[in-house]
Protein backbone atom coordinates (compact mmCIF):
# COMPACT_ATOMS: atom_id res chain seq x y z
CA UNK A 1 0.00 0.00 0.00
CA UNK A 2 1.08 3.44 -0.66
CA UNK A 3 2.00 5.94 1.96
CA UNK A 4 -0.91 7.67 3.59
CA UNK A 5 -0.99 11.43 3.32
CA UNK A 6 -3.12 13.42 5.65
CA UNK A 7 -5.22 16.00 3.85
CA UNK A 8 -5.92 19.09 5.83
CA UNK A 9 -8.88 20.78 4.20
CA UNK A 10 -8.61 23.98 6.16
CA UNK A 11 -4.96 24.39 5.30
CA UNK A 12 -5.65 23.72 1.67
CA UNK A 13 -8.25 26.44 1.61
CA UNK A 14 -5.86 28.87 3.25
CA UNK A 15 -3.13 28.04 0.76
CA UNK A 16 -5.46 28.41 -2.18
CA UNK A 17 -6.62 31.76 -0.88
CA UNK A 18 -3.01 32.94 -0.44
CA UNK A 19 -2.14 31.90 -3.97
CA UNK A 20 -5.22 33.63 -5.35
CA UNK A 21 -4.40 36.75 -3.42
CA UNK A 22 -0.85 36.69 -4.71
CA UNK A 23 -2.09 36.30 -8.27
CA UNK A 24 -4.61 39.13 -7.82
CA UNK A 25 -1.98 41.35 -6.24
CA UNK A 26 0.34 40.74 -9.15
CA UNK A 27 -2.43 41.51 -11.62
CA UNK A 28 -3.42 44.70 -9.78
CA UNK A 29 0.21 45.73 -9.54
CA UNK A 30 0.68 45.10 -13.25
CA UNK A 31 -2.51 47.03 -14.00
CA UNK A 32 -1.40 49.95 -11.83
CA UNK A 33 1.98 49.96 -13.48
CA UNK A 34 0.43 49.84 -16.92
CA UNK A 35 -1.89 52.70 -16.01
CA UNK A 36 1.04 54.74 -14.73
CA UNK A 37 3.01 54.00 -17.89
CA UNK A 38 0.10 55.05 -20.08
CA UNK A 39 -0.36 58.29 -18.09
CA UNK A 40 3.33 59.09 -18.31
CA UNK A 41 3.37 58.47 -22.03
CA UNK A 42 0.30 60.66 -22.49
CA UNK A 43 1.91 63.43 -20.49
CA UNK A 44 5.07 63.22 -22.56
CA UNK A 45 3.04 63.36 -25.79
CA UNK A 46 1.09 66.37 -24.50
CA UNK A 47 4.25 68.24 -23.57
CA UNK A 48 5.80 67.45 -26.94
CA UNK A 49 2.65 68.71 -28.66
CA UNK A 50 2.74 71.96 -26.68
CA UNK A 51 6.37 72.53 -27.60
CA UNK A 52 5.63 71.77 -31.23
CA UNK A 53 2.64 74.10 -31.26
CA UNK A 54 4.65 76.83 -29.59
CA UNK A 55 7.39 76.51 -32.18
CA UNK A 56 4.84 76.62 -34.97
CA UNK A 57 2.43 79.26 -33.69
CA UNK A 58 5.04 81.76 -32.49
CA UNK A 59 6.61 82.29 -35.93
CA UNK A 60 3.12 82.59 -37.41
CA UNK A 61 2.24 85.31 -34.89
CA UNK A 62 5.45 87.11 -35.67
CA UNK A 63 4.72 86.88 -39.39
CA UNK A 64 1.22 88.20 -38.81
CA UNK A 65 2.60 91.11 -36.80
CA UNK A 66 5.04 91.87 -39.59
CA UNK A 67 2.32 91.64 -42.20
CA UNK A 68 -0.16 93.80 -40.33
CA UNK A 69 -0.41 97.15 -42.11
CA UNK A 70 -2.95 99.83 -42.76
CA UNK A 71 -6.04 98.06 -43.98
CA UNK A 72 -8.77 100.72 -44.00
CA UNK A 73 -12.40 99.76 -44.05
CA UNK A 74 -14.83 100.99 -46.65
CA UNK A 75 -16.17 103.61 -44.24
CA UNK A 76 -12.69 104.95 -43.58
CA UNK A 77 -11.95 105.23 -47.30
CA UNK A 78 -15.25 107.02 -47.84
CA UNK A 79 -14.53 109.52 -45.04
CA UNK A 80 -11.06 110.22 -46.40
CA UNK A 81 -12.50 110.76 -49.85
CA UNK A 82 -15.11 113.20 -48.53
CA UNK A 83 -12.45 115.12 -46.58
CA UNK A 84 -10.27 115.38 -49.68
CA UNK A 85 -13.24 116.57 -51.71
CA UNK A 86 -14.08 119.22 -49.11
CA UNK A 87 -10.49 120.48 -49.11
CA UNK A 88 -10.41 120.59 -52.91
CA UNK A 89 -13.80 122.28 -53.21
CA UNK A 90 -13.84 124.72 -50.31
CA UNK A 91 -10.17 125.52 -49.63
CA UNK A 92 -9.81 128.11 -52.44
CA UNK A 93 -12.86 130.05 -51.23
CA UNK A 94 -11.75 129.80 -47.60
CA UNK A 95 -8.23 130.94 -48.38
CA UNK A 96 -9.62 133.81 -50.43
CA UNK A 97 -11.88 134.79 -47.53
CA UNK A 98 -9.02 134.50 -45.06
CA UNK A 99 -6.87 136.73 -47.23
CA UNK A 100 -9.65 139.32 -47.37
CA UNK A 101 -10.07 139.08 -43.59
CA UNK A 102 -6.45 140.01 -42.85
CA UNK A 103 -6.40 143.54 -41.42
CA UNK A 104 -4.99 146.11 -43.78
CA UNK A 105 -2.32 146.99 -41.24
CA UNK A 106 -0.82 143.50 -41.41
CA UNK A 107 -1.54 142.54 -45.04
CA UNK A 108 1.25 142.25 -47.57
CA UNK A 109 1.78 145.55 -49.32
CA UNK A 110 1.48 145.72 -53.08
CA UNK A 111 4.59 146.14 -55.18
CA UNK A 112 3.56 149.72 -55.92
CA UNK A 113 3.48 150.71 -52.22
CA UNK A 114 6.77 152.54 -51.86
CA UNK A 115 6.07 155.20 -49.21
CA UNK A 116 7.39 154.50 -45.75
CA UNK A 117 8.32 156.35 -42.57
CA UNK A 118 8.35 156.04 -38.81
CA UNK A 119 5.43 158.16 -37.63
CA UNK A 120 5.22 159.84 -34.25
CA UNK A 121 2.54 162.23 -32.93
CA UNK A 122 2.34 165.98 -33.48
CA UNK A 123 -0.94 167.23 -32.10
CA UNK A 124 0.03 170.84 -32.72
CA UNK A 125 2.43 172.50 -35.10
CA UNK A 126 4.22 171.04 -38.10
CA UNK A 127 6.45 168.02 -38.34
CA UNK A 128 8.30 165.72 -40.66
CA UNK A 129 6.57 162.35 -40.26
CA UNK A 130 3.86 162.46 -37.64
CA UNK A 131 0.14 162.04 -37.03
CA UNK A 132 -1.88 165.14 -36.14
CA UNK A 133 -5.24 163.43 -35.70
CA UNK A 134 -7.27 160.62 -37.26
CA UNK A 135 -7.38 162.20 -40.74
CA UNK A 136 -4.37 164.53 -40.86
CA UNK A 137 -0.64 163.77 -41.03
CA UNK A 138 2.69 165.34 -41.84
CA UNK A 139 4.78 163.31 -44.28
CA UNK A 140 8.17 164.41 -45.56
CA UNK A 141 7.33 167.99 -44.60
CA UNK A 142 3.94 167.98 -46.36
CA UNK A 143 0.69 168.50 -44.46
CA UNK A 144 -1.74 165.90 -45.78
CA UNK A 145 -5.47 165.70 -45.17
CA UNK A 146 -6.77 162.14 -45.77
CA UNK A 147 -9.49 162.94 -48.25
CA UNK A 148 -11.80 159.92 -48.15
CA UNK A 149 -12.62 159.92 -44.42
CA UNK A 150 -13.71 162.21 -41.63
CA UNK A 151 -12.67 161.55 -38.03
CA UNK A 152 -13.63 163.13 -34.70
CA UNK A 153 -11.93 166.40 -33.81
CA UNK A 154 -9.28 166.40 -31.12
CA UNK A 155 -8.26 170.06 -30.91
CA UNK A 156 -10.67 170.97 -29.66
CA UNK A 157 -13.24 168.22 -29.29
CA UNK A 158 -16.85 169.29 -28.89
CA UNK A 159 -17.72 166.66 -26.28
CA UNK A 160 -16.20 163.89 -24.24
CA UNK A 161 -17.29 161.17 -26.67
CA UNK A 162 -15.71 162.97 -29.60
CA UNK A 163 -12.49 163.45 -27.61
CA UNK A 164 -12.29 159.75 -26.81
CA UNK A 165 -13.03 158.65 -30.36
CA UNK A 166 -10.62 161.21 -31.77
CA UNK A 167 -7.79 160.04 -29.53
CA UNK A 168 -8.45 156.42 -30.51
CA UNK A 169 -8.53 157.30 -34.22
CA UNK A 170 -5.24 159.18 -33.93
CA UNK A 171 -3.50 156.28 -32.24
CA UNK A 172 -4.94 153.77 -34.70
CA UNK A 173 -3.78 155.80 -37.69
CA UNK A 174 -0.25 155.88 -36.32
CA UNK A 175 -0.30 152.10 -35.94
CA UNK A 176 -1.56 151.63 -39.49
CA UNK A 177 1.04 153.93 -41.04
CA UNK A 178 3.88 152.29 -39.11
CA UNK A 179 2.72 148.80 -40.17
CA UNK A 180 4.48 148.91 -43.56
CA UNK A 181 4.79 150.64 -46.89
CA UNK A 182 1.83 152.49 -48.35
CA UNK A 183 0.81 154.62 -51.32
CA UNK A 184 -0.39 158.21 -51.63
CA UNK A 185 -3.04 158.85 -54.28
CA UNK A 186 -4.28 162.18 -55.55
CA UNK A 187 -7.90 163.24 -56.14
CA UNK A 188 -9.52 165.86 -58.36
CA UNK A 189 -8.64 168.59 -55.82
CA UNK A 190 -5.06 169.22 -54.77
CA UNK A 191 -5.54 171.18 -51.52
CA UNK A 192 -8.24 172.21 -49.11
CA UNK A 193 -8.94 175.72 -47.81
CA UNK A 194 -6.30 175.28 -45.11
CA UNK A 195 -3.59 174.55 -47.66
CA UNK A 196 -3.39 170.84 -46.76
CA UNK A 197 -2.79 168.40 -49.58
CA UNK A 198 -5.86 166.25 -50.24
CA UNK A 199 -4.69 162.66 -50.63
CA UNK A 200 -5.93 159.12 -50.13
CA UNK A 201 -3.60 156.68 -48.35
CA UNK A 202 -3.74 153.07 -49.50
CA UNK A 203 -1.99 149.78 -48.87
CA UNK A 204 -2.33 146.92 -51.31
CA UNK A 205 -4.91 148.96 -53.21
CA UNK A 206 -7.18 149.32 -50.16
CA UNK A 207 -7.91 152.51 -48.28
CA UNK A 208 -6.10 152.83 -44.96
CA UNK A 209 -8.83 155.21 -43.84
CA UNK A 210 -11.33 152.44 -44.53
CA UNK A 211 -9.85 150.49 -41.62
CA UNK A 212 -10.76 153.37 -39.30
CA UNK A 213 -14.28 153.35 -40.76
CA UNK A 214 -14.60 149.62 -40.11
CA UNK A 215 -13.43 150.18 -36.52
CA UNK A 216 -16.06 152.86 -35.95
CA UNK A 217 -13.40 155.58 -35.58
CA UNK A 218 -14.12 157.37 -38.88
CA UNK A 219 -16.82 158.01 -41.48
CA UNK A 220 -16.54 158.08 -45.22
CA UNK A 221 -16.18 161.75 -46.15
CA UNK A 222 -19.24 163.62 -47.38
CA UNK A 223 -19.54 167.33 -48.07
CA UNK A 224 -19.78 169.05 -44.71
CA UNK A 225 -19.11 167.65 -41.23
CA UNK A 226 -21.45 165.74 -38.98
CA UNK A 227 -21.35 165.84 -35.25
CA UNK A 228 -19.73 163.03 -33.27
CA UNK A 229 -21.42 164.12 -30.06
Amino acid sequence: MGKMVRFDTAQAIRDAAARAKARNGDAIARLDQRTADVAAAAKIRQQSKRVKNRRTIQPLRQQRRRRIGWNPSGTTIFNIGMAAFAVFWFAPDYLGYAAQSIPLATSVAAATDIESARFSFCHSGGGTNCVVDGDTIWYQGNNIRIADIDTPETHPARCRREAELGAAATQQLQVLLNAGTFSIETIDRDTDRYGRQLRILTRGGESIGGVLVDDGLARWYEDGRRSWC
